[in-house]
């Protein structure tokens, strides 16, 4: 897996880059794919240096989902095990992780591409970038969280409509709709995402993390249940070295310097 090129793996400045690439297939995953992802996603959520992740692609595609050529080898497809051991877990990992994970999406995002894109906590997007939920046009249902996720987004009308009819939605009306945070002129969106990484790279990384957890447990808890567990997370944030220099910046009146502690 390590030594995979079908996802590339970088780290600079508290940023780990993850990279899809298989740009010739429109980065469609087979399974090596999916599973070198899901081993990279695990290193940077292991490496304590790590303080932001990018998720995006090489080529003119972010990617284009399953790759149905591999798919359309085996004789007995158990589409319920290639969900379960191979889209679930990037889902479960990105949701999961300790750190705030961008999906830069540098092109069409289609099928489980898109949806892999919708289970990051920012997502942005090339101008000339756009999302399908390519599933019903070969009689499949929307998988790797895209249930889950899009209704949440957008509302359940809007999700339907974009699930059943798999119309092609750009940059700016995904935008519009609240699907994604923001897109960006192609010319100057490698530039912004760098942005964008860096000052979450540089934000108070358990704070982060905590805010996280609770946006997981929203749509589960009754709002009793969340005022509680925002009393937990804020105790929990509180005691980091993080808040107290946040704290010691603003009666200096200087910029803080939060170190992820």
């Amino acid at each position: 897996m390590e030594n995979s090129t079908s996802i590339l793996y970088t780290q600079e400045g508290g940023i780990a880059t993850i990279t899809l690439n298989r740009p010739s297939v429109f980065n469609s995953f087979n399974h090596e794919m999916i599973h070198s992802l899901q081993h990279q996603l695990d290193v940077a959520t292991q490496d304590s240096s790590v303080r932001a992740v990018v998720l995006t692609a090489t080529g003119k595609a972010f990617c284009a989902g399953q790759d149905l050529g591999e798919v359309l080898e085996e004789k007995d497809i158990d589409f319920n095990k290639i969900v379960t051991e191979n889209y679930n877990p990037l889902v479960l990992k990105i949701r999961n992780m300790d750190k705030p994970v961008v999906a830069a999406v540098n092109g069409v995002a289609a099928g489980a591409g898109a949806n892999l894109a919708l289970a990051c906590d920012i997502v942005v997007a090339k101008e000339s970038a756009n999302f399908i939920q390519a599933f019903s046009k070969i009689g499949l249902i929307p998988d790797c969280g895209g249930t889950y996720f899009l209704p949440r987004l957008i509302g359940m009308q809007r999700a339907s409509a974009m699930m059943l009819l798999a119309d092609k939605v750009s940059a700016a009306q995904a935008k519009e709709i609240g699907m994604i945070y923001e897109f960006y002129t192609d010319d100057s969106f490698e530039e912004e995402v760098s942005k964008l990484a860096s000052k979450l790279a540089n934000l108070p990384t358990k704070g982060l993390a905590y805010t996280k957890k609770l946006l997981n447990q929203t749509f589960q808890n009754s709002i009793e249940e969340q005022l509680v567990q925002e009393g937990i997370f804020q105790d929990k944030a509180g005691k980091t070295s993080d808040y107290q220099e946040g704290v010691d910046a603003f009666l200096e009146k200087r910029n803080p310097v939060f170190k992820g502690e």
